[in-house]
């Protein structure tokens, strides 16, 4: 089996079954599975063959969906690129991989002009409306006939190369296999609890791993409906929200932050939505309280965690599960396993911290040309995630921090994620982050940057009195940067290398 027959099942389950709502239409998944199919062939007739790349650099949108379905179900390898990337960085993944062929969204035919010239390996590119140089989509997709997925496409084939958000440094192209996603796709399914039939609005975008293998995959696998956001705007996404009856909705924190802090948003009707799932950043106690709130028909958090490398879940805190084991991310999904280690990779008993690994038919098949971080990440078939976790003696994992991002002072180690947890409690704090700077006594020092809620006044002095009442005198911060956002790359993580150098801080 391959992830093509997955729209193909569906398709013919349930052929009138909306399938996906974008701003470019409403597709039933007759029609998403008629679009594809002719596609997939035009691509061929078009000169690809099994193991090219096909980038995608749409924002999410039926053309994202239907040119990645098309690609896999023909043994092509989807690349989607981060349509936040300038044109260097959109350069670097099209030669990075090898791409032959780019899908690219009107908006970005200006970006898509700048680098095709510098793509030695790109055959052609496509756009709808098309352009200079450039194939219509509509035009492209009418040139073909429908084409049912290869059978010859099998589990150890590439199915995705799907680049890596990283914080520093370029980012490295994680080879994803059939087997991968749908390992994932069953894992996921499970941890979720997920059933036939939901609607999901999907917000986050489709070149992450979550957004792409877990909350479009899993609808498309089971018959449900999938709301792409294009953009996302607060008010917009809670009309949707009650136009549409959502059952399922899925984000970072930060994006959840943000959707209730806006002035109407307890105006809109969420009665419809039932499940609610946040990952990619620590979810705070505070904002598990207000989610249960905002959503009052949801009975808990499912709170999610994994990483690009591993497509992308390792653990799963099932909503029942949230009301008793805060902090949590939940237990090691059926088809994998999970432990902590110490720094010569041997397992540590419940309580001790240590490296999260993990090992599972999930786990990517490597690192596109870079055997040497592939080696390092992956040891005796164990991928090593740089998160320090521990588990408790039920076999919940915590997740401590970053192991890039622990701080030691004074021969203490700190981390960051306990004294965030702290801070998010403060009434005045809407946000905060927490790293360590050089210190000539101690070695590091704890630096805390802090988003206020509008209209609230708060002095670096009284952020560290806060700190020193809940926790212990050497981790409470030394200085204090008011910032207006944090920092964040596209999955909502916090960019800390940023706030390293931010220069401004107040101290005590």
């Amino acid at each position: 089996m391959n992830v093509g027959f997955l729209l193909s099942n569906s398709a013919a389950k349930h052929p009138l079954q909306e399938a996906v709502v974008s701003d470019y239409s409403r597709l039933t998944y007759a029609r998403f599975e008629e679009r594809s199919a002719r596609l997939s062939d035009a691509m061929l007739n078009a000169g690809l063959k099994k193991g090219d790349r096909v980038c995608l650099l749409f924002h999410n949108g039926s053309p994202f969906v239907e040119a990645y379905f098309a690609a896999v179900r023909v043994g092509l390898v989807a690349t989607p690129v981060n349509f936040r990337f300038v044109g260097e960085e959109i350069a670097y993944i099209l030669n990075d991989s090898g791409a032959s062929a780019l899908f690219h969204g009107p908006e970005f035919r200006a970006v898509a002009e700048e680098v095709r010239d510098r793509c030695q390996a790109l055959r052609f590119a496509v756009c709808p409306g098309g352009g200079a140089g450039v194939l219509d989509y509509e035009d492209f997709l009418a040139r073909g006939n429908p084409r049912p997925p290869d059978p010859g496409i099998s589990e150890s084939d590439q199915c995705q190369l799907m680049y890596t958000s990283g914080t520093t440094g370029r980012p490295k192209g994680a080879v994803i296999t059939h087997g991968n996603v749908l390992w994932n796709l069953m894992n996921t399914i499970l941890g979720r609890e997920d059933r036939a039939g939901q609607v999901s609005v999907i917000v986050g975008p489709l070149y992450h791993t979550a957004a792409l293998n877990n909350h479009f995959t899993i609808q498309v696998a089971l018959g449900g409906k999938s709301v792409l956001i294009s953009r996302f705007d607060p008010e917009e996404l809670l009309r949707v929200i009650q136009r549409e009856q959502v059952n399922v909705i899925s984000g970072a924190p930060a994006f959840y932050h943000l959707l209730m802090q806006h002035p109407r948003a307890w105006s809109y009707d969420r009665s419809s939505i039932t499940k609610c799932t946040a990952g990619a950043d620590k979810l705070s106690k505070e904002t598990k309280r207000k989610l249960l709130e905002f959503f009052p028909n949801t009975c808990g958090v499912y709170d999610v965690y994994g990483c690009t490398e591993a497509s992308p879940c390792i653990t799963i805190l099932t909503a029942e599960q949230s009301k008793d084991k805060h902090g949590s991310v939940g237990k090691a999904l059926p088809f994998l396993q999970a432990m902590v280690v110490d720094e010569l990779d041997n397992p540590l008993p419940a309580g001790q911290v240590g490296e999260l690994v993990c090992k599972g038919p999930n786990v990517m098949q490597g690192y596109h040309r870079l055997p040497e971080a592939t080696a390092q990440a992956i040891r005796n078939g164990w991928l090593h995630t740089g998160d320090l976790a521990f588990m408790d003696d039920e076999g919940f994992f915590y997740i401590v921090d970053r192991k890039k991002d622990m701080i030691v002072s004074g021969g203490e180690n700190i981390y960051p994620r306990e004294i965030e947890e702290v801070l998010l409690c403060h009434p005045a704090i809407a946000d905060a982050a927490v790293v360590g700077e050089p210190d000539e006594l101690w070695g590091e020092s704890v630096k805390a940057a802090v988003v206020l809620k509008k209209g609230a006044a708060l002095t670096g002095r009284e952020v560290i009195e806060y700190c020193k009442i809940h926790l212990a005198g050497y981790k409470k911060p030394r200085k204090v940067v008011f910032m207006d956002d944090l920092p964040r790359n596209a999955s909502g993580k916090v960019l800390k290398q940023r706030l390293r150098e931010e220069p401004e801080a107040a101290g005590e």
